[in-house]
């Protein structure tokens, strides 16, 4: 009999899981996916053509609020949960359910779902969204560049449209965002990284991405989406902590691993953290790692046009993953409109609509920050109206993509932009280059 087996996912790791431990394997028949965290992945298929010879009609996708019914509709044998930026309430409260309704409650580890690979594999990731992974990877990309090294940066899977089209994406102008129909949260990740001229590759299947990838370049970057651990084995591994939420370094799933398989542990943003926060990051991460090198990095903000700012009132526009279900709450923008003299921030909650109406009460620590939710087209059409109905002065992006690009916006917009800075030697680019010397890539 093949044990009969959901999978939880938010339309990435969940693929990934199936395809390297599950998509041939006689011994589990999976029943279904289920998706929480992001809207509109549910209801889909994934297709046979991804799901193989053991699933000819593929594998449905159901809300993950239909869970405990599944279970006992297919007499399910086991529950994997596979998506992250889950506080370690919220993974045993899965569990509770799951167990009592029969089920295993199962968890894949590196082993099973950690592919190898023939180049040089540097991974980052955080210890939860927001940490600020993406000002990572741009840093080591630079670091490798310098050094003449040609560079790929393989990005966490966002899945969020038809999965067919999305086997392998490699992007590489803008024009490639629009053709695969990119939601706002791919954009966010992938246009400083285009604008830089540094190829990124994503999709479903990352056995084929990885040939791909390494086909092309000296040196793979990881760049890890929520707080999950590596697809990829690395070689050198970075993990981000956030010293503005103390805690979650010990108390989230899978941050925790993270930390725990780090080279690095970089906490970042000591230059907007209280003295005492920075400390308890440091004392939980040490405990937990105490081989691991901890750096201390700023992250610097800037604006393109600061004198838009200064007096006027302002609507913020945050990264969507980050102010919601990392609950940041706010980000860089809202940063950089008290940096530069905003007289009032305005409450966008009452101009919500639709979807974005739902994620305020969904995530009710968000405030004056409207997150940049864009999950296809009805919501990216509600996003607009929001944004064009609230009667402010001045829109401030603290988004890393110019919504410009996808939206109508009808007031003047102020972009942001914050980098990673070191004031302590040896900072982290001296520390990737002992490494690449250690691997005779230097």
């Amino acid at each position: 009999m093949r044990r009969r087996v959901i999978i939880m996912g938010a339309g990435g790791r969940d693929f990934h899981n199936f395809n390297v431990f599950f998509r041939d394997n006689e011994n589990y028949e999976v029943i279904a996916f289920t998706a929480a965290q992001i809207p509109n992945i549910a209801g889909r298929i994934y297709p046979p053509e991804l799901a193989g010879r053991l699933y000819p009609n593929g594998i449905p996708i159901f809300p993950e609020e239909k869970l405990p019914e599944l279970i006992e509709k297919y007499q399910v044998d086991e529950v994997v949960l596979a998506y992250s930026d889950l506080l370690f309430d919220d993974v045993m409260n899965k569990a509770s359910l799951i167990l009592s309704k029969g089920a295993t409650f199962k968890i894949l580890g590196p082993k099973d779902t950690m592919l190898k690979s023939e180049k040089p594999v540097i991974a980052v990731c955080a210890v939860r969204t927001g940490a600020g992974k993406s000002t990572t990877t741009r840093y080591v990309v630079r670091v490798l560049r310098k050094r003449g090294l040609i560079v790929g940066v393989v990005r966490h899977p966002m899945p969020y449209g038809d999965l067919s089209k999305q086997i392998v994406q490699k992007f590489t102008c803008y024009e490639d965002l629009d053709r695969y129909e990119c939601t706002i949260e791919e954009r966010e990740e992938y246009e400083p990284l285009i604008s830089m001229g540094v190829p990124v590759y994503a999709g479903v299947d990352y056995e084929k991405i990885l040939k791909l990838v390494e086909k092309e370049n000296d040196i793979i970057i990881w760049d890890g989406g929520n707080n999950d651990f590596p697809f990829f084995k690395p070689d050198l591994m970075i993990t981000v902590a956030d010293p503005t939420r103390p805690g979650h370094e010990v108390y989230s799933y899978p941050g925790q691993v993270n930390v725990r398989l780090a080279d690095i542990i970089l906490i970042n943003k000591v230059n907007i953290a209280s003295e005492e926060n920075v400390e308890k990051v440091v004392y939980n991460v040490r405990k937990l790692n105490p081989k691991a090198i901890i750096l201390k990095a700023s992250s610097v903000i800037k604006v393109d046009n600061p004198g838009l700012i200064e007096g006027k009132r302002v609507l913020i526009i945050e990264d969507g993953p980050s102010v919601t279900h990392g609950h940041l709450g706010y980000g860089a923008g809202y940063r950089a409109a008290l940096k530069y003299g905003a007289s009032e921030i305005v409450d966008p909650r009452p101009y919500a609509v639709g979807s974005i109406k739902t994620a305020y009460s969904q995530y009710p620590h968000l405030s004056k920050v409207l997150p940049a939710l864009g999950y296809g087209y009805n919501q990216i059409k509600e996003l607009e109206e929001v944004v064009n109905k609230i009667d402010c002065d001045v829109i401030v992006l603290g988004t890393p993509t110019d919504l410009r690009r996808i939206i109508r916006i009808n007031k003047p917009v102020v972009r942001v932009y914050y980098e990673l800075e070191f004031s302590e030697k040896p900072d982290l680019e001296d520390l990737i280059v002992e490494k690449l010397k250690s691997l005779n890539v230097l």
